[in-house]
């Protein structure tokens, strides 16, 4: 008689309906520790590194890298080892794998913090505990899931790329050095492009109207739209459904600035004075409970183009920071979404949002206002623009300002109010 155990796959932060596998650390019949790495899972997030409910031998699983598994699905069913250590509670029994049970999902309780010499890459909600995952090793080799994950991406042999992390940690920047040289790259991996042409048939050889990208680049497939952009689809198709939107639009004159002025620190620091003068815009609205929260703090959602999709970050408590702080803020945010570091937390919970698509291309836009939010403003391109000035005119640069706000929960008088307030600021000299 054999007792197993099926694993739901828990929420992994923030309600999101489900994950993706990026690499199954335990084999089909292998046998693995509670706590031990099981499988990494990519959210719209974050890289999250899930632990093994019990000990014993993993049995089956749910799918393959690449494949998606919806939160509260069957993840993978395991053979209990009774000798090995296991949870308090939490396991249903069967009489061996198939037989006529009724598994239920494990619940995973917190374990003491691990010592970690790499980065925080994300954090796994249990039991209603969160869980940080760190580096790991895995076959020899420490990286967290995150690193993995690129590694797998690219190509490249993680047990062949020396570490150059505190406590031999294969960092991100280890595995993008390797690829760009060509080095530790998998037997089964494709050559990079750079190296396919050949001086018996160079790339260039091909007429132009002949070429065509290749294979791997993904052009004329119908490709799965997986973890950020798959994200992307949802939230921006129920702002499209819940959300009324309105946009005012404003240009802000920058005569008075000084060279070299942050915009995106000047952007953040009119929105602060901007939501002191009318808080209806740095607000949360309810709908469904008929409830308005108008915040006292400034937590800023900065939408921040990525490879993989686009993120918005958060910047907390910028009504209490200076230029210094809200640039430091801002890098260190950017910086974290390179390498995708950034825990889930500081991807959620903003209470207004700013996008500065104006540093690519365009002047106005109507930006797409995300519930609970209540308002967004856009930043365009700056331009050069005549002004009339008292006897005359002149050539002033500009910034266009786009404002998009949910109607039901602001007023059109509230929305211009605080449009005038964050142009007022950005007018100032400093």
């Amino acid at each position: 008689m054999s007792t197993t155990q099926l694993f739901l796959l828990p929420d992994l932060g923030e309600g999101l309906p489900d994950a993706e596998i990026v690499e199954w650390h335990v084999a089909i019949g292998q046998k693995v520790r509670l706590d031990e790495p099981l499988v990494s899972m990519e959210t719209a997030k974050a890289v999250v590194e899930v632990p093994a409910p019990c000990s014993g031998t993993l049995l089956r699983v749910a799918g393959k890298p690449g494949d998606v598994i919806a939160t509260g699905a069957w993840l993978a069913e395991f053979e209990i080892d009774p000798s090995l250590p296991q949870r308090a509670t939490g396991h249903d029994t069967g009489h061996g794998h198939g037989g006529g049970h009724a598994p239920a999902p494990a619940t995973p309780s917190p374990a003491p913090p691990r010592e970690d010499a790499g980065t925080v890459v994300g954090a796994m909600q249990a039991s209603g505990e969160v869980r940080r995952e760190a580096a790991v090793a895995i076959g020899g080799v420490k990286a967290v899931p995150a690193v993995r994950a690129l590694a797998k991406k690219l190509g490249i042999d993680l047990a062949r790329v020396a570490p150059s992390g505190a406590d031999g940690v294969v960092t991100l920047a280890d595995v993008k050095r390797a690829a760009e040289r060509g080095e530790a790259r998998l037997a089964d991996a494709p050559a990079p492009a750079t190296a396919r042409a050949t001086p018996e048939a160079p790339a260039a050889a091909m007429p132009p109207e002949r070429a065509a990208p290749p294979a791997e680049a993904g052009f004329d497939t119908d490709a799965p739209i997986r973890g950020v952009r798959r994200n992307m689809v949802r939230s921006m198709a129920a702002a499209h459904a819940e959300v009324v939107p309105t946009t005012l639009m404003d240009d802000a004159d920058l005569h008075a600035w000084a060279p070299g002025e942050d915009i995106t620190v000047r952007l953040v620091r009119a929105l602060v004075v901007a939501s002191a003068a009318e808080p209806a815009m740095n607000a949360w609205l309810n709908a469904k409970e008929g409830t308005l929260r108008r915040h006292s703090r400034v937590d800023v959602g900065i939408a921040i183009d990525h490879p993989d999709g686009l993120f918005v970050a958060t910047l907390r408590g910028a009504e209490r920071m200076d230029a210094a702080a809200m640039r430091a803020g801002i890098s260190r945010l950017r910086d974290g979404l390179k390498d995708r570091s950034l825990p889930p937390e500081a991807l959620s919970g903003y209470t207004i949002m700013l996008s500065n698509f104006g540093k690519f291309a365009g002047k106005y836009a109507t930006p797409v206002v995300v519930p609970p939010c209540v308002c967004i403003v856009a930043a365009g391109r700056l331009y050069h623009g005549v002004v009339p000035v008292l006897g005359g005119i002149e050539t002033h640069r500009l910034m266009p300002l786009s404002l998009t706000f949910d109607h039901r929960a602001a007023t059109g008088g509230e929305a211009a109010r605080f449009l005038k307030a964050m142009i007022d600021d950005l007018q100032r000299a400093r």
